[in-house]
């Protein structure tokens, strides 16, 4: 084959590889996380006054950088399931303790995420706190192909 035609199917393959991620990306992405919904309730849908933006704020810088940690915690927990798989090559019990570790760390990220969603709600007027209560209701029992 000449240079030429290595370079086409090059290109084709590149276009392919573009088609298919912008697909993928639109399509089959995933449906916005729970406190997500929540945070654009707050700061698109409700009318919240200087005070409440400011407490909110706090809560939200707050409860990032302790998201962040968990995160960070469930990505060195996946790294010692790996270990653990490669070492054992099947369920033992290195594998077995990966595992309750990285649920147990999955628990407490979701423990504090509601904690954090009720302390933004403790920030409301009641009117707020009852589209709030409906949008948090709303994402939890909604299927996941109706998030979108």
């Amino acid at each position: 084959m000449s240079a030429g035609r290595y370079l086409l199917v090059a290109l084709v393959a590149f276009a392919a590889a573009l088609a298919a991620v912008l697909v993928a990306r639109t399509w089959l992405a995933p449906a916005p996380r729970v406190e997500s919904e929540v945070h654009a309730l707050l700061h698109e849908r409700l009318t919240l006054d200087a005070a409440q933006e400011t407490r909110i704020h706090a809560l939200e810088e707050t409860f990032a950088k302790r998201r962040a940690g968990l995160e960070a915690e469930m990505r060195a927990d996946n790294q010692r399931l790996a270990a653990a798989i490669a070492a054992e090559h099947g369920y033992g019990p290195k594998v077995g303790a990966a595992v309750d570790r990285t649920h147990h760390v999955m628990g407490q990220l979701q423990k504090e995420t509601l904690q954090h969603i009720f302390a933004m709600r403790g920030v409301l007027r009641p009117d707020q706190a009852a589209q709030f209560d409906a949008a948090v209701v709303k994402a939890l029992t909604q299927p996941a192909q109706s998030q979108r």
